[in-house]
């Protein structure tokens, strides 16, 4: 059976509702926690490396220097062309590990939003949201890495996703973002709301409205992503 290892960076942050499609596609999933576990080792070993999110900066090295054993490891994977899936710091540190700068962004993208696919994108696995809100919850930007193609942009960040070859793909946001365990992302990231001005109430029920559509679209988008190099 294959095996995917999905890398945590905050408890609450982990799979979503790519956890179910993933099984139901014959994977073995084991979780590493960044800054406790051989995370660098798990990156290198598995079948399929997913790399969740999380509230750091992938330029923090000093303040988090686990962070460079993530980026070794994955500048390996990345390099041998191996499949790999980053979720927004995720996306950020595949982008690092592939030479391109990661910085602050002009202010934070917090909440329910569309994305804007490029021509590429509306013919990759993301064409299932190109109406779908997904879920925005960063601070940081990338430039475009070498040799990867745009997928999406957003008014306030330019590059939302890339990928690199049918087996790289890397989001800014979170289509795994599960709606019914919202309260864990609202209470984890309080302090973040708090100091962004986020209307806490407004999100939760922007979160209920679009939780239907949400759920229905996380599958097909894996399963695509899947479809072209499982």
């Amino acid at each position: 059976m294959p095996h995917a290892t999905v890398v945590r960076h905050v408890l609450f942050e982990d799979l979503g509702l790519f956890a179910a499609p993933l099984a139901a596609r014959g994977f073995t999933i084991s979780t590493v926690d960044a800054g406790i576990d051989d995370v660098g080792g798990a990156i290198r070993e598995a079948d399929l490396t997913v790399l969740c999110g999380g509230p750091i900066g992938v330029y923090e090295t000093e303040h988090y220097p686990f962070l460079l054993d993530e980026l070794a490891a994955l500048e390996e994977r990345l390099e041998a062309g191996r499949p790999t899936l980053g979720l927004c710091l995720g996306a950020q540190l595949m982008a690092a590990a592939l030479g391109a700068p990661v910085y602050p962004g002009r202010r934070k993208e917090i909440g329910w939003g569309r994305i804007g696919l490029t021509l590429d994108g509306r013919d990759s696995c993301l064409s299932v949201i190109a109406e779908t809100p997904v879920l925005h919850w960063h601070a940081d930007a990338f430039d475009l890495p070498p040799g990867a193609v745009l997928l999406a942009r957003s008014d306030l960040y330019p590059h939302q996703a890339f990928s690199i070859g049918p087996q790289i793909l890397a989001l800014q946001f979170h289509p795994e973002a599960d709606p019914r365990r919202i309260e864990q992302w609202l209470i984890g990231h309080a302090a973040e709301l708090t100091a962004s001005g986020i209307d806490v109430v407004g999100l939760r029920s922007k979160t209920a409205a679009v939780r239907a559509a949400v759920e229905a679209a996380a599958p097909v988008l894996l399963n695509r992503w899947l479809d072209g190099w499982a």
